[in-house]
């Protein structure tokens, strides 16, 4: 039984169903057995009603195909009817793992790809299901979000496709770049969900002779766009708060940007104390690096690394390098996306499972009942500390 909130008062939205676009299987699979069991334990006497007809089963995934065709082509199958349920598609656009032929050649799937086959469940729903929501926990192209020359606006125009043109009711995210992103579908669902709970419960499991108090833990900012989700941080924690800002040289444009000058640092002194460093995501993890380098630079004791998605664009050696160097001690990142199997083997990587937080997200919407509860997590933060005695 979840244990996250009251019995649950309202009748299911429709029968459950969880779509896992490829790459996807392994979360929707730890997402579908925490549902499984939680539902097989509910006791209620409504339970073999009308009402609640499908309720009860085996797994709540439906079957689905999305194979490609030699050109490179695709379509999308659905192996069972799904008139009337309430679905939920699980999406993974950043999962280069998974590979495709075209022609011949092997090539690794873009995160146009993986758009496709979304719109492809979608379209073999055919407009049969009660409602659609759509669980992508990185936004797609939601780096590209505002427009500052003649660019496009390409996470706007997704929103809006899938909302507007397709019928999607609802879009979950996951420490969204700029959730204000979302004013592209004022009309539609759009919850930016922060795994701030998960991280500091990973946080607290993975690191021994742990103080999170302001006399040895500080939260950093690497840039002044991420304050927001570090000002969280700091709140429940009771932590000081510091932030780097990035000079760049705007003359030049190196892989779509301006690039990094150095990083100036504005806060209170970090000498001898542990750094949390929080970030959206970590792409080449060049910015993070600096940023460890110059608090190790003014004293910092040990450097904790946290970010919802761990993409290592340019790999794994410079943060092994910076680990053998003593500048970082751990990296946390979720499992929302897509990890190698060589970053699952390094000392320095901590996996924080958002597998169960998710599911009682979706848990919750069917009941179509609020998760306002599940959105803030500050009670359950601060009933964590207390009880592992790191809360005055």
């Amino acid at each position: 039984m979840p244990d996250y909130t009251e019995e649950f008062t309202n009748i299911p939205y429709g029968p459950l169903g969880i779509i896992a676009l490829p790459g996807c299987e392994e979360l929707a699979d730890k997402i579908d057995r925490y549902i499984v069991k939680w539902r097989a334990q509910k006791q209620s006497e409504h339970k073999n009603s009308i009402a609640f007809a499908g309720y009860e089963k085996d797994s709540y995934i439906i079957n689905a195909s999305f194979p490609r065709f030699g050109t490179g082509e695709g379509k999308g199958t659905l192996f069972e009817s799904v008139r009337g349920y309430d679905i939920f598609i699980v999406a993974d656009m950043f999962n280069y793992g998974l590979t495709y032929k075209i022609y011949g050649h092997e090539v690794p799937m873009s995160p146009d790809e993986h758009y496709a086959n979304l719109k492809r469940a979608i379209s073999a729903i055919g407009g049969k299901a009660h409602r659609i929501t759509v669980i992508m926990p990185m936004l797609y192209e939601g780096r590209q979000h505002k427009r500052s020359t003649r660019e496009s606006l390409d996470c706007a125009l997704a929103l809006q496709e899938l909302c507007n043109t397709m019928g999607v009711d609802n879009i979950i995210t996951f420490d969204a770049h700029d959730p204000r992103v979302q004013n592209a579908i004022p009309l539609k669902g759009f919850e930016n969900v922060q795994p701030v709970y998960q991280m500091i419960k990973s946080l607290a499991n993975s690191v021994e002779d742990l103080n999170l108090d302001n006399d040895h833990m500080m939260v950093i900012s690497p840039d002044e766009g991420g304050m927001g989700r570090c000002i969280y941080y700091s709140t429940v924690l009771g932590l000081d708060l510091g932030m780097f800002y990035k000079r760049r040289d705007y003359s030049k444009v190196v892989n779509g940007r301006n690039p990094i000058v150095a990083h100036e640092f504005l806060g209170t002194n970090v000498e001898g104390k542990d750094v949390m460093i929080v970030d959206d995501m970590i792409s080449s993890g060049e910015s993070m690096l600096e940023v460890a380098t110059k608090l190790k630079e003014l004293g910092a004791k040990r450097i904790f690394i946290f970010s919802a998605f761990g993409l290592f664009c340019e790999g794994l050696d410079r943060f092994d390098e910076f680990y053998e160097k003593g500048l970082i001690d751990k990296v946390f990142t979720t499992n929302l996306v897509y990890r190698t199997p060589e970053l699952l083997k390094r000392e320095w990587y901590c996996e924080v499972d958002m597998s169960k937080y998710v599911a009682y997200i979706i848990d919750t919407l069917n009941h179509d009942m609020s998760i306002s509860s599940l959105l803030d997590p500050a009670d359950r933060i601060y009933a964590f500390l207390e009880k592992r005695g790191m809360k005055k």
